[in-house]
């Protein structure tokens, strides 16, 4: 687990810039994560976040390198985090409007160049696999940028990057809103999207063409910002939860780094996968958050997160009495079957039995050899016959046949 703070250089005005900001990467396997440390810099003009989740099943390749084996997906991220970060910092200034086009591009460009450089110094054998899903050195990427539209103002402009599935999110005192939009191959909504895992249809890549999205919006402080790997929020149940999540780790936190810990213990408990966030808020502490995001946290346990878990439950323990149920059905069906059976079967029992003592009889009487019959085979010689009377010698010789001995 890494945990990351870095900040900015920026003029200091007068109206209250980033104050609180974290930043985790949780890898299932240490040293072997997926996610790359997110990027997290901040400034009373100027903020930068993102993270980048390396594709394992696309990425799966593993290649030798000077710190060991290693998959495309961990070092795609790393290798694509670092092109992002030392570029924006480059592209997003204090009083400059950032073209957010020029800069996508100039992001796809980088990064591209980046990972087939990288590709090609680790001379690996082409892959005989062939496949529109595999990929050489793949991420999603979500990034943030934020610039004070005005000096001494509150209202700042964001400017969104992003590829692939990753997400950045804003955090108000009403709601949170996603930013990016998930590139899947199925038009899905977020919710939909953790019912049914879709494929990723656009991610950066070494091999394969691909495109940079960007988004502008502007934002009224006080706010915060939020980027998120999927480990972050695609384990839980709605959209909804994650908002719940993040604020109730909120509620209870004595201090930023409390906060941190909190929510990367919730994330924890839940997901399957490695997941990385960054968090940057504008014009609110630690303090401020607290009590501008009490009542949302309590409006989304009222509204929806307690209703749907109320549903849950009620569907699971009515699945389970389902389960009980059919196996009761099947226990006492045949118990049923067992009493009813002789008096169901009397007279097929009664048939049986005649129709076996009949074969008994039959094969009994086959088994007994009787004179004449047809089939029998002589064992000794014929027996002498029974002469009670001599014939008339007449009689005797009309009965030879010419040419016979008397």
């Amino acid at each position: 687990m890494t945990e990351v703070n870095r900040s900015v250089e920026s003029a200091s005005p007068s109206s209250p810039g980033p104050a609180v900001s974290f930043g985790f990467n949780l890898g299932k396997i240490p040293d072997h994560g997926e996610d790359s440390d997110p990027i997290l810099r901040d400034g009373p003009d100027l903020a930068l976040l993102g993270v980048f989740d390396g594709m394992g099943g696309a990425g799966g390749t593993v290649y030798e390198t000077e710190d060991g084996p290693r998959s495309g997906a961990y070092l795609a991220a790393r290798i694509a985090r670092n092109v992002v970060e030392d570029r924006m910092l480059d592209l997003l200034v204090p009083d400059w409007n950032l073209n957010g086009d020029a800069a996508a591009e100039d992001l796809r460009r980088s990064m591209h160049e980046a990972l087939a450089l990288r590709l090609a110094e680790l001379k690996a054998p082409p892959s005989r696999l062939r496949s529109k899903l595999l990929r050489a050195l793949p991420t999603t990427m979500a990034v943030l940028g934020l610039q004070r539209a005005a000096r001494d103002g509150s209202a700042w402009l964001g400017h969104v990057f992003w590829a692939g599935d990753s997400r950045a999110y804003v955090f108000e005192p009403d709601g949170a809103r996603q930013l990016t939009m998930d590139d899947l191959r199925d038009d899905n909504d977020a919710l939909v999207n953790l019912q049914r895992d879709s494929v990723v249809s656009n991610a950066i890549s070494a091999d394969t063409d691909f495109h940079v999205n960007y988004g502008r919006m502007e934002l009224q402080a006080p706010f915060f910002l939020l980027c998120a790997t999927d480990g972050c929020f695609g384990y839980l149940p709605t959209p909804m939860h994650f908002e719940r999540l993040v604020l109730d780790a909120l509620a209870e936190a004595s201090s930023v780094d409390a906060w941190s810990r909190a929510v990367q213990a919730a994330v924890t408990a839940v997901t399957g996968d490695d997941a990385a966030m960054a968090v940057v808020s504008v014009g609110a502490d630690l303090d401020d958050l607290k009590r501008l995001y009490a009542p949302r946290a309590k409006e989304l346990e009222l509204q929806y997160t307690t209703p749907i878990d109320e549903l849950s439950r009620a569907v699971t323990q009515a699945e389970n009495e389902l389960t009980r149920q059919r196996q009761r059905q099947v226990e006492e069906t045949q118990q049923l079957w067992a009493r009813y059976q002789p008096g169901y079967e009397r007279y097929l029992r009664t048939q049986t039995s005649t129709d076996a003592d009949a074969d008994a009889d039959a094969e009994d009487e086959s088994s007994t050899p009787t004179s004449g019959d047809s089939g029998e085979v002589a064992t000794g010689p014929d027996p002498a016959p029974d002469v009670t009377s001599t014939p008339d010698t007449a009689d005797t010789a009309a009965d030879v046949p010419s040419g016979a001995t008397t």
